[in-house]
């Protein structure tokens, strides 16, 4: 069968698809990955440990159904909010929690991106444009058109950072709101203050969506105000903070009247999104703040020496409080810059769309491997 007999079996709108580009993966050489904002760090061995229990001592569990709910998932994940407030990298974030997450405040499901697409479903019509920044997460776009979702994205400030009364603006007449807070791929955060101005002002019967897939790496969550705002939903992952990128494992915290929405959505195309394996896992994960926390807190220290030798060296670097960050070198396109290091065997990510392709976005690795990078860097 040819391609063009294949073509009159599609669908229509299949051709409307524009599906999202991952970080290159490339096989040809060992490369140093810092394209795909991965933690360079792995879990600790108890988690490990755990899973292995589960693959020899309780192997017979894998023939049978996971639990659809993640009972004991939520619980642990609840928990671990509670004790961490939602920041890894900052001791005092926990203190600022004045409520109890609950285990029906929590959905599991497999990665972020699989809960977004149910959010998507579950919160945002077609016949009213969802408010978006102009640049952050690119399945945003993606989701939208595969739900035929109008967007309004809005542009960026001068200075990269979200323009709050640009995406305020008719927001009565939006479907709802979501961003990524702090922002990808600039890695600029807005304070809670800033969001909780925003919450006050936005229609309290519209969803608004806060992604916080790097807030670990940051100053604080938005977590403190889901008791004040019921149309509050934010998104978090384990695949940054917590080294589970492999794994698959996202989730949402929000009032359990909307937890319950999404998991009608989820009951309707997939009753079980996540599997044993990564259930045990992220449940154990949840288990070893203090771990975490410490390597959090080594990508963070990472980070800001990294940047300041960027800086020192002439480049232009946005504040970030992410595991990584986004720079540019006046007189260089960041596909130059891209270039020039990977033929020295170091991945980093170039985004070729308009007003940020002179930059490029640079995962914080270890200290050894930033030190290579920044000699790859020297010569350009």
């Amino acid at each position: 069968m040819d391609y063009h007999t294949i073509i009159p079996m599609l669908a229509e709108r299949l051709s409307h698809l524009n599906p999202y580009k991952p970080g290159e993966q490339p096989s040809d050489r060992d490369y140093i990955k810092l394209n795909a904002n991965e933690n360079p760090y792995p879990p600790p061995e108890a988690v490990t440990e755990e899973v292995s229990w589960l693959l020899t001592s309780s192997r017979k569990k894998l023939g049978l159904y996971p639990d659809p709910d993640s009972t004991k998932l939520r619980e642990a994940i609840a928990k671990h909010l509670n004790q961490t407030g939602g920041v890894l990298a900052s001791d005092s974030a926990a203190g600022e929690l004045h409520f109890e997450i609950t285990p029906d405040m929590v959905y599991c499901g497999n990665g972020s991106d699989e809960v977004l697409s149910f959010l998507y479903y579950a919160f945002f019509d077609n016949d009213a444009p969802l408010i978006t920044p102009e640049f952050s997460y690119s399945f945003y776009p993606v989701y939208a058109g595969f739900y035929n979702i109008q967007l309004r994205k809005v542009p960026l400030k001068s200075d990269f950072s979200l323009d709050v009364e640009g995406m305020l603006k008719d927001a009565e007449s939006s479907t709802g709101m979501l961003f990524a807070n702090p922002n990808a791929p600039t890695g600029i955060a807005l304070s809670r203050a800033e969001i909780r101005g925003m919450l006050e002002r936005f229609p309290k019967d519209k969803v608004f969506v806060v992604d916080e897939a790097y807030a670990d790496f940051g100053k604080e969550s938005v977590l403190p105000l889901l008791s004040d705002f019921p149309n509050l939903v934010v998104v978090r992952t384990f695949s940054k903070s917590l080294s589970f990128a492999g794994m698959r494992m996202g989730y949402i915290v929000a009032a359990p009247e909307l937890i319950r929405a999404v998991t009608t959505v989820k009951n309707s195309v997939n009753h079980f999104p996540a599997d044993i394996i990564c259930q045990t896992a992220a449940a154990a994960a949840c288990s070893h703040t203090t771990y975490y926390r410490g390597t959090t807190v080594s990508i963070v220290t990472t980070r800001e020496e990294f940047r300041d030798s960027l800086i020192n060296a002439g480049w232009e670097v946005l504040p970030s409080q992410t595991n990584f960050v986004f720079a540019r070198k006046a007189g260089k396109t960041g596909r130059e810059v891209y270039e020039a290091v990977k033929a020295k065997g170091i991945l980093i990510r170039h985004f070729d769309v308009p007003g940020i392709s002179d930059f490029v976005r640079i995962t914080i690795g270890t200290p050894e491997q930033m030190e290579m990078l920044l000699s790859a860097m020297e010569e350009i």
